[in-house]
């Protein structure tokens, strides 16, 4: 066992191995692929902040893939911060442009696409039952209670949107930063392979952002909102939107529209979509607290 006093390094430990970014891109980057550049870094503030800057500078190519073994000041949505053990996750950005193709007021569906691609890639690479909570939280059961798992973080930057994504694989139970919080690997994922879970992430987003894009960014055509609501752990639940300004609104998600909003029934009888917003669980379908 290693002294807690011994100095760190990247074979300290021997669970989370480094990713090997020439397998990596290997395996991902080929001539007909989305995937046009992959970059592995031993550690960043925020992959988010460093596509996002070079996006607005005009050097970077759609499809850069930056990824990070460690990140000192990862972000959430509302500027929340995102911490965990190197290598104990995937934090990664990736850049996209959907140009001319599809409208801009259709680009917000891009992180929730992300999320729906997240989903999908875990289940079948980790095992793991993987839940959407909307807006941009990935959830997975550990001990019969739904924790988060990953967050997606979706900028405008340049001429496209820069998409971040924040899994915790490998974190073990006295490294959550929170009760709330939860990892692939406790929630009994077959495999924490970083590359094999990363490779599937980025093909079923490759996949998904193909199709929503090939219909022109129709959420509908494309499949995505039906997928996203098949995914979807809010709906159906009794929930709270805590909404900018210090505003709140308690009904039961109903809905997810065709502009990516939740829809709320409310008490009064009215269905009123909310478009920004943290979304508290209050009760599942059963009638008990989530």
């Amino acid at each position: 066992m290693t002294p807690p006093d011994a100095p760190q390094n990247r074979w300290s430990d021997l669970d989370r191995p480094p990713l090997n970014v020439t397998a990596l891109r290997r395996g991902l980057l080929r001539p007909e692929s989305l995937w046009s550049e992959l970059e592995v870094v031993e550690t960043t503030g925020s992959t988010n902040s460093d596509l996002a800057e070079r996006a607005r500078s005009g050097d970077l190519a759609e499809g850069t893939v930056l990824v990070a073994e460690e990140q000192t000041a990862g972000r959430g949505r509302l500027e929340r911060s995102w911490t965990a053990p190197p290598r104990s996750g995937l934090f990664f950005s990736v850049y996209l442009e959907p140009g001319d193709d599809v409208p801009v007021e259709r680009w917000g569906w891009v992180p929730l696409l992300a999320g729906v691609a997240a989903a999908t890639g875990l289940a079948k690479s980790a095992g793991v039952d993987t839940a959407l909570k909307w807006p941009n939280d990935l959830l997975v059961t550990v001990e019969g209670e739904e924790r988060k798992a990953g967050g997606i973080l979706g900028e405008f930057a340049g001429d496209g949107i820069v998409v971040g994504l924040g899994i915790n694989v490998s974190l073990r139970a006295d490294e959550l930063p929170a009760p709330t919080a939860g990892s692939l690997a406790l929630a009994g994922a077959v495999s924490t392979d970083r590359e094999t879970l990363l490779r599937a992430v980025l093909r079923s987003l490759e996949h998904w952002y193909g199709e929503w894009k090939g219909a022109g960014g129709d959420a509908a055509a494309s499949g995505l909102q039906a997928a996203y609501a098949a995914g979807c752990a809010t709906l159906d639940r009794t929930v709270r939107a805590e909404l900018p300004g210090g505003n709140s609104l308690v009904g039961q998600a109903v809905a997810i529209d065709g502009d990516g909003r939740l829809v709320l029934s409310t008490e009064d009888g009215l269905q009123q979509p909310v478009s920004a917003g943290d979304i508290v669980h209050l009760r599942g379908a059963a009638g008990g607290l989530t």
